[in-house]
């Protein structure tokens, strides 16, 4: 079975990357979103294994300590990982795997992953970003000025990534990630190996 390729997407928050990978997937068979684990408490509606890996932060920080995460990070006060056990596996099925973290958590997964193919998600201005953060209507003012710098942060790190989408026009955007997908499937490593009975049974 062909290796699935391993996606780092990292955008700021309100930049609508989450929007993006699901219309992604519902067109596009054989990507998934991996479930990081958590120590933040659940939301409503949110369900476990689905969203999250809901894990008390003891247990978080043991499974830190025995390097069973391939990238974790603090942010807003809450732990963050993802196994590196569960890619893997995932991966073996021939699962193209999308990991959704920050410029740290993608900066850790290279060391493991060097071969993993990461875009970053853009806003057209920061102006649009902060409408779209007062839209959610979840969080205090406070918490959006919060998120607000922290988004001015993590955009200085779009240098490191391959590949670059402007989240400016939803569909636009979307049809330029779904080229990205399609693009890397037909790479030539990856199609020899997919194709290898039918490309011996032309050329035999």
């Amino acid at each position: 079975m062909t290796q699935g390729t391993l996606y780092i997407v990292s955008a700021p928050s309100g930049a609508g990357k989450t929007s993006l990978l699901k219309a992604l997937i519902e067109r596009e068979p054989g990507i998934r979103v991996s479930v990081s684990h958590t120590s933040r408490p659940m939301r409503p509606g949110e369900q476990d294994g689905v969203d999250y890996w809901f894990t008390r932060e003891s247990e978080f920080r043991r499974m830190i300590g025995e390097g069973a995460f391939i990238e974790h990070a603090e942010v807003f006060g809450n732990l963050y990982g993802t196994s590196e056990k569960a890619v893997r596996e995932l991966l073996q099925t021939g699962v193209d795997l999308v990991l959704e973290i920050d410029w740290q958590g993608a900066r850790q997964v290279r060391k493991r992953f060097p071969e993993a193919i990461s875009l970053f998600v853009l806003p057209p201005t920061q102006e649009v970003l902060q409408q779209r953060l007062n839209a959610r209507g979840q969080d205090t003012n406070e918490v959006i000025e919060g998120r607000m710098r922290e988004a001015r942060s993590e955009m200085e790190h779009y240098v490191e990534y391959d590949y670059l989408i402007v989240n400016d026009q939803f569909d636009l955007a979307l049809r330029e990630l779904q080229a990205l997908f399609v693009g890397q499937r037909l790479r030539m490593s990856v199609q020899t190996e997919r194709l290898e009975k039918q490309l011996a049974a032309l050329l035999g």
